[in-house]
């Protein structure tokens, strides 16, 4: 039996007093009641949506911000750069004189890992070390065991080695695009441009940084993002700079020499044409600086300092005829040997009492030399020297010639002022010989050497000889080639003039008796020079005769006539006629040592 609940009496009777029927009143109140039950459903429905919405959109809102972090943020470096500067990717060619490449960027990959996706490190080690002859699988397995999630495999994977790596379909092992810095040339100009390596590393961009030679020297400017479609552009001719290298390696095996130097100079402003130092190395795989091949990286060209022996001659000559002190036609007394306190002075041969001045450059009389320098005195001679740059490094292009410093005398005294003006007793670089060279040959205004295309011309504020002065010197110069110790450097048809140099080397505090420095210094063409070439070959041996020879005549001054032969023509010199330049002795290398 169901009981139905009785209705309240007092609204019944209330009800019919009014004369209404007590079912539609109660019908009436319960279907208020029932709006007001759905009304407060509907509200409480309504609270639960917009809370429920509330939490989708924070829900939503929390990916979508952590998504836009994601995209927004490199993978963890290896590196973290100690500012906020952006990578910068991409870097400037370098070209040479004539637009031919020597540096650029070409696009590769680099291979990482995260260690947190990986399923099979153990497989992973084994396929990397299988495809990346340089790694081993164990140690891969170290890497991988270390604190972190993201490990640097390899920073350039060549395309075959990158489908080999996705062939081995293993979860965890990602690549990177990479711009790599790639030296077309090699070898050749090693110690002109220096190298490079990445400095900033990010997953998906490297910044590359120079880390010597012009690439070091100029690492912001061909950084620059500015001017990365602007190669620079410099002196170094490609053609020259090819001859070369082959004539001194060709040369330098010929004469069982431990190192040769070769410097190709515009005589009037001093831009340099080619500059060689063997041995050499590949940028492309610079050598460490510790290891095994570290001495490829010396330089002997812009940082090895050096007595350069003979050379200093011309220089000694072109200041006492400044100074009006003699005239290539001054005899000098060149008896010998030449006391002087406890040591004497000597000649490679006994060439009489006396010599022209002209004559001390062709047979390279010290004796000669060091009387002509005595008439000049300390301090004259000191001042000159420092005006051709013999007392600071060579201001070059280079980061590394910076620390060359000449080697000078602790005590100047006569005597070093003597042995100095025939090269012994103060050191410096063949770039430094170069830069004098081209001062005297050019008509007496100094030059700074340059790797620069288009550099500046010097002006009369830079005079430190006259042309005078500076066209008798040319004319001894030649007379040396056509007539004294340098007859091996002779071109026919490219006049020729130079001076060789023969210095032995320090020996555990005095000099060795069958090691040399051998160095010819070369202008052409004489008459009016518009190169400078420096050649130095360290300790050679022409073992081509009954005895030994080491001298410049006999090793630097061919090498520089193999040199000149070829790159004259490239530079577009046309030979001359020989018509007013007397014979060549056969036997004119017998006259002095150099």
């Amino acid at each position: 039996m169901i009981r139905v609940p009785l209705r309240p009496l007092a609204r019944v009777i209330a009800a019919r007093n009014q004369g209404i029927d007590p079912d539609v009143v109660d019908a009436e109140r319960r279907a208020a009641a029932c709006r007001l039950r759905r009304a407060e459903e509907t509200r409480r429905a309504q609270r639960r949506l917009w809370l429920l919405s509330a939490v989708f959109v924070m829900g939503f809102g929390a990916v979508a911000g952590k998504m836009a972090v994601i995209s927004a943020s490199d993978v963890p470096q290896q590196e973290q750069s100690a500012t906020a500067d952006p990578l910068r990717a991409h870097r400037a060619d370098i070209v040479d004189v004539n637009g031919e490449l020597l540096a650029t960027n070409i696009v590769t990959s680099a291979l990482y890992v995260e260690t947190r996706r990986m399923v099979d490190p153990e497989g992973v080690a084994i396929g990397l070390a299988n495809i990346f002859p340089d790694l081993e699988a164990e140690a891969l397995m170290t890497l991988f065991a270390r604190p972190g999630n993201f490990h640097w495999i390899q920073s350039q994977v060549s395309p075959e080695q990158l489908q080999a790596v996705h062939d081995l379909g293993q979860p965890g092992v990602f690549y990177g695009p990479r711009e790599t810095r790639v030296y077309p040339q090699g070898r050749r100009l090693g110690h002109i441009l220096g190298g490079s390596r990445f400095e900033r590393e990010a997953a998906r961009a490297a910044e590359t940084a120079g880390t010597a030679g012009v690439e070091l020297m100029f690492n912001e400017r061909l950084g620059d993002p500015e001017r990365i479609d602007e190669p620079l552009r410099l002196s170094i001719d490609l053609r020259a700079q090819n001859a070369m290298r082959d004539v001194l390696a060709q040369q330098m095996e010929r004469f069982d020499a431990i190192g040769a130097t070769g410097i190709l100079m515009r005589a009037d402003n001093g831009e340099i044409v080619s500059m060689v130092s063997l041995p050499d190395f590949d940028p492309n795989d610079r050598p460490a600086p510790r290891g095994p091949d570290a001495d490829q990286l010396f330089s002997r060209a812009s940082q090895g300092v050096y007595e350069l022996g003979s050379t200093f001659k011309t220089l000694t000559v072109a200041q006492s005829l400044e100074l009006g002190l003699v005239n290539p036609e001054t005899m000098i007394d060149t008896r010998g040997p030449l006391q002087w306190g406890r040591f004497r002075i000597r000649d490679f041969h006994n060439y009489g009492p006396e010599l022209s001045v002209t004559e001390v450059m062709e047979h390279s009389s010290n004796i000669g030399t060091a009387r002509i320098a005595l008439d000049i005195g300390i301090e004259r001679h000191q001042e000159f020297l420092r005006e051709l740059g013999f007392f600071d490094p060579v201001e070059v292009e280079l980061p590394e010639s910076r620390s060359a410093r000449p080697l000078l005398p602790p005590r100047w005294s006569d005597l070093s002022t003597m042995t100095i003006s025939y090269g012994h007793g103060l050191a410096a670089t063949p770039l430094h010989l170069a830069s004098a060279y081209a001062t005297v040959a050019n008509g007496g205004l100094r030059v700074t050497p340059t790797l620069l295309a288009d550099a500046a011309m010097p002006t009369e504020a830079d005079r430190v000889i006259s042309e005078r002065t500076s066209g008798m010197v040319n004319r001894m110069l030649r007379a040396v080639v056509s007539d004294g110790t340098a007859g091996f450097a002779d071109v026919e048809g490219y006049e020729v003039g130079g001076k060789t140099g023969t210095a032995d080397k320090p020996s555990q505090g005095g000099y060795a008796e069958d090691r040399v420095i051998a160095t010819f210094a070369a202008v052409f063409p004489a008459s009016d020079p518009e190169y400078v070439l420096v050649v130095t070959l360290d300790e050679p041996e022409d073992r081509s005769g009954p005895v030994v020879r080491r001298t410049a005549g006999w090793t630097a001054a061919p090498t520089a006539g193999m040199i000149i032969r070829r790159v004259a023509p490239v530079l577009g010199l046309r030979p001359q006629s020989r018509q007013s330049d007397p014979e060549i002795p056969g036997m004119a290398l017998a006259g002095g040592r150099g």
